[in-house]
């Protein structure tokens, strides 16, 4: 007599998961809806309604810094969105970063007009110092604020697609695709450090008049500006957790964890990379655009392969594959860099970061946040034996 087969051992621990993934849990919820109102309520009326001499009040220096950070993580969410989930270290998002600042400075440049140093209505100053007779092709449409948007996108979206529609079809993963993405950025800032490329040589773009018909240097336009960073680093933040937890974020981190197998699966693995890439080259390129206005200058500098792999060194300490950890790893560092950079201890300020990379990555491999919310699933997991539930980070 044949004995009855068991049910499976995880039948019941299946019923116990859900079978979508939400968006964000409800202390996801809060905590972005938080962040939203101390950044675009708190944050304005500290800096146009307090008085200039109360100690609530937000300075000048203030709303630029804010507004600098908020880029910073937001070009840092892009990141960890194609580190974190799907295994490609980028060496290269300072690139993207820049050409969607120099999108954004062009058309900065456009609406000075005659009120240059030259007063030529149309040739900005430096092309007019250098005695260029007419306005170079590729700067033709900036003088529109929609066109200059649409190359904000394009800029960085048009070279990550490129870039990776061969560097991904000849299957260069590893530190391989690092280097060469970091040798791409490199090449940009040297070309873009030529005066005959036509935008600014070692001097970049700057003395920006107004956007959109207001003055750029004014506090009610610092403010909508921060505003619409904050905004953008929302909108950034839900775009990539929207990816994650659907069905290609599965993919994604199947690839990250096993690319051979799962090409053998019949997954196009060269289509979900070359996808999740390019996404996360037009996040990069909108927080470059949101961050020259505010900080009034564009220049080779930025395509500088330090700054990418300061990016990188941002997502590991806040929390690699966690999105939230890399806002606030950017945040966190970009603060005390603030800090340590205007005073005695500014000649140290590169061995103090290189010194905290190197303590994350032994003590802390998962990031501040990663290892908190692996000690919150430690505390919550069950002590019957059952199989727990995936649980997510507080911010997610």
């Amino acid at each position: 007599m044949n004995a009855p087969i068991p049910p499976p051992l995880a039948s019941s621990a299946s019923q116990r998961v859900p079978a979508h993934r939400p968006l964000l849990s409800r202390t996801g919820w809060m905590l972005v809806l938080v962040a939203l109102v101390v950044n675009c309520v708190v944050v304005p009326v500290a800096a146009l309604l307090v008085p200039a001499g109360s100690p609530l009040a937000m300075s000048a220096y203030g709303l630029t810094l804010a507004g600098k950070i908020m880029c910073y993580a937001l070009v840092a969410v892009a990141l960890d969105l194609v580190w974190g989930y799907c295994g490609i270290l980028s060496l290269g998002h300072g690139a993207f970063f820049a050409l969607g600042g120099y999108a954004m400075g062009m058309y900065l440049m456009r609406q000075i007009g005659p009120r240059g140093v030259y007063g030529d209505p149309v040739l900005p100053d430096f092309m007019v110092f250098l005695n260029w007779k007419e306005l170079p092709l590729a700067w033709h449409g900036f003088d529109l604020f929609p066109f200059a948007m649409l190359m904000v996108l394009l800029a960085p979206g048009v070279l990550a697609f490129v870039f990776g529609w061969f560097a991904f079809r000849s299957r260069v993963t590893g530190v391989y695709l690092s280097i060469i993405t970091q040798a791409m950025t490199y090449a940009l800032m040297l070309s873009f450090f030529r005066n005959d490329m036509g935008f600014g040589g070692n001097n970049g773009l700057t003395d920006f008049k107004e956007i959109l018909g207001f003055d750029i240097k004014a506090a009610t336009t610092r403010t909508v500006l921060l505003v619409a960073t904050v905004l953008a680093l929302a909108l950034g933040y839900l775009a990539c957790r929207f990816i994650i937890v659907s069905k290609l974020g599965k993919v994604l981190a199947a690839v990250r964890d096993a690319e051979s197998r799962t090409r053998f699966l019949g997954y196009r693995v060269e289509s979900y990379k070359l996808f999740v890439f390019t996404v996360s080259a037009c996040m990069a390129g909108v927080a470059g655009a949101l961050y020259v206005p505010q900080v009034g200058i564009i220049n080779p500098g930025e395509f500088a392969p330090a700054n990418s792999i300061e990016v990188v060194i941002w997502v590991a300490i806040g929390g690699r594959g966690t999105l939230v950890g890399a806002a606030i790893g950017a945040v966190l560092v970009n603060f005390a860099k603030t800090v340590f950079t205007t005073g005695a201890f500014a000649p140290y300020w590169l061995f103090a970061l290189g010194g905290l990379f190197v303590f994350v990555t032994l003590f802390l491999p998962k990031g501040v946040v990663g290892t908190l919310s692996a000690m919150k699933r430690k505390h919550r997991a069950p002590a019957d034996g059952a199989l727990p539930v995936a649980s997510e980070s507080p911010a997610e």
